[in-house]
């Protein structure tokens, strides 16, 4: 088989590396990929995630077996549709399917139609009627674009001046483009994520994971796309898990089919664990990043394979480590998710049990690898204990040149708990 993988993070290079691993498969290529992937022996192809018809003729050029589809704003974009009209085979849900995950609004409604647990809400197109909202409730309150907002679009408001400053930007300074504003009640708990792969009614949950979304140690700083992650969570019971699959995960997949929009993909439920149970913070349409880098690693069946079953309705079995916790933290550029400088020396790749997953990385003019984005790269491991797992990548990132780079050393602290 040859396989196309759409986007160019680090989630796409953990899910090209762990496709190639197949003895199936002789060649993965990555649309567009980064410079980082080629070393784990991933095909780089200078299309970029928008241009569909360039995508597509590629597709048939070299003939992919199928497609899989990391970066949300490419299923927004409705990639998936535009390869099923030419009849190719790619994973992911179609535009409507996954407006579960660009309209906060709409994935609102449909937990409201299924009875699926879920914060208060309330969403508003003007300005003063969120404002005289806002000024009614008390903080801490959440504040959340209705739209892709690459994981920015969502404040948690310590004060209720502050819910109205950064409703302002999203409603009268477009902040996030043309979008409405969601006002939500505060949810306390813990935080985890929970993903399924998702063929029409047929769902496979995967191994719990955690993710870090503040940029500092001690969960300080703005929201970021996530600074690391660790699989699975060690101290959140199976009962918890059983019961969101029970609330959350199956009336949704049916919902999604009761609706006329069946769903093909991954299902990522960002949830909180509230005395109440499980409750959903929001919907996402494809793989977390970073979750994606320590979840991949501890599937043990042919994910190329499994991917071909789901696809063309067979019964894929996946299968999983059973032992031990697998983690993952972030290396980024220094001032991210606000500015920060490009073309900053990385450090070499890692090799054998500690993973390096690229994400914003490029060559320099003597071929060296430079910073390019916010997110640089990842160090992952798998190891007997998360305080084990933590031990192996602190000595490792401590070792490397980090300079004009930071990341957080407190990444699966909560574990131990």
């Amino acid at each position: 088989m040859k396989l196309l993988v759409i986007g160019s993070g680090g989630r796409e290079h953990a899910i090209a590396k762990k496709l190639l691993e197949s003895s199936y498969v002789t060649t993965v290529y990555a649309a567009p990929g980064n410079p980082g992937m080629e070393l784990d022996g991933i095909d780089t192809v200078e299309i970029s995630i928008s241009e569909h018809d360039a995508l597509i003729n590629f597709a048939k050029e070299q003939e992919i077996t199928y497609t899989f589809v990391g970066p949300d704003d490419a299923l927004a974009a409705g990639i998936v549709d535009a390869f099923q009209a030419a009849g190719l085979l790619i994973f992911g849900p179609t535009q409507a399917a996954a407006e579960l995950e660009w309209s906060k609004d709409y994935a609102k409604s449909i937990m409201n139609r299924y009875q699926v647990p879920t914060a208060e809400h309330q969403t508003f197109s003007d300005i003063d009627e969120a404002v005289s909202y806002i000024a009614s409730k008390s903080a801490p309150i959440v504040i959340k674009a209705d739209g892709l907002a690459l994981g920015k679009g969502v404040l948690v408001a310590e004060t209720v001046d502050e819910a109205i400053d950064f409703t302002r930007d999203i409603l009268t300074n477009n902040k996030f483009g043309k979008s409405r504003v969601i006002v939500e009640e505060f949810l306390d708990g813990e935080e985890f994520s929970l993903f399924a792969f998702v063929k029409d009614d047929k769902f496979y949950i995967m191994p719990t994971a955690q993710d870090h979304k503040r940029a500092y140690d001690g969960d300080k700083g703005p929201n970021t796309g996530g600074m690391g992650a660790y699989s699975p969570v060690p101290h959140l019971a199976q009962s918890m898990v059983d019961e969101a699959v029970e609330t959350i995960i199956k009336p949704v997949v049916n919902g999604m089919i009761k609706e006329g929009r069946p769903y093909t993909g991954i299902l990522y439920a960002g949830l909180i664990l509230t005395k109440d149970g499980p409750k959903v913070i929001e919907f996402n349409a494809r793989f977390g990043d970073p979750e994606t880098q320590v979840i991949l690693p501890r599937l043990t069946s042919d994910f190329a394979v499994n991917m071909l079953e789901l696809l063309t309705d067979k019964v894929p079995n996946f299968t999983w480590l059973t032992s031990g916790v697998t983690l993952g933290v972030v290396v980024a550029s220094e001032g991210y998710p606000g500015d920060y400088a490009k073309g900053v020396r990385i450090p070499e790749k890692t090799s054998g049990e500690m993973i390096t997953y690229y994400a914003g990385v490029a060559t320099d003019k003597e071929n060296q690898f430079v910073t390019s984005g916010g997110r640089v790269y990842l160090l992952a491991t798998t190891a007997d204990t998360v305080s084990k797992a933590q031990e192996a990548i602190y000595t490792t990132l401590a070792a490397q040149e980090t300079t004009g780079l930071f990341y957080r050393n407190d990444i699966g602290d909560k574990a131990h708990v």
